[in-house]
């Protein structure tokens, strides 16, 4: 069942078998990124196109493993010299090399199994938010004048709206007449962000004040 197509050479039909299915494979991977991450067009079909690419290198290499893998390896570099990813996007491209990888050597059966478990996988951990953060982890960013002295003075308005909150970064804008500080925070149940911000503006000076998701730290 998961012998090689290509265990006797390459021949014209184990060509169009692992070409198909390396099309197909790929138009699956790029399908589930899309239902279950932001992407960019350019992204997308680069999934698509990369496991008949990958495939075609190790079939170059004669099913030489170890060359394969590391000239697919080379290859995947163009993709992080040009922009950083998140964990999500680089292990689109690692499932779509592996799954390459798989076909190159002729186990089409078997990177068809494997990329019908993997896209599930994805699918049932995106639906049922699996991992998602359930305490309204936030950042926050306070523009303050260099005049105010910022160590408690805020201490008073982020104990009454927020469960827990940290000081993780002081730095200077502006030639140094602001400071900006960064706060990570977790907001209590039923709090009215305008409210907060509106306490803080209060403070501040009525200068910048800016509450975001934090940012993705999952790159690896």
């Amino acid at each position: 069942m998961f012998d090689s197509v290509i265990n006797g050479g390459l021949d014209l039909k184990s060509a169009i078998i692992c070409i198909i299915t390396a099309i197909v494979l790929g138009l699956i991977i790029s399908i589930v990124h899309m239902k279950s991450s932001r992407y960019s067009k350019n992204y997308v079909v680069t999934l698509a196109i990369l496991p008949i690419l990958v495939s075609t290198v190790m079939i170059m290499v004669n099913g030489n493993l170890g060359t394969g893998i590391a000239i697919a390896g080379a290859f995947s570099l163009v993709r992080f010299r040009s922009m950083p990813g998140n964990s999500k996007e680089i292990i689109s491209v690692f499932f779509a090399m592996t799954i390459g990888i798989a076909i190159g050597a002729g186990y089409v059966v078997f990177a068809t199994i494997i990329t019908i478990v993997v896209s599930l996988m994805i699918i049932v951990f995106y639906l049922t938010n699996f991992g998602e953060d359930k305490n309204r982890y936030k950042t926050l960013d306070i523009v303050v004048p260099e005049s105010l002295d910022y160590d408690c003075v805020f201490e008073e308005i982020l104990n009454k709206y927020t469960n827990k909150y940290e000081l993780v970064r002081i730095k200077t804008t502006n030639l140094g007449s602001l400071y900006e500080l960064r706060y990570d925070i977790t907001l209590k149940d039923g709090v009215k962000e305008k409210e907060f911000i509106d306490c803080i503006r209060v403070r501040n000076g009525n200068l910048k004040v800016c509450i975001h998701r934090a940012k993705d730290e999952d790159v690896l």
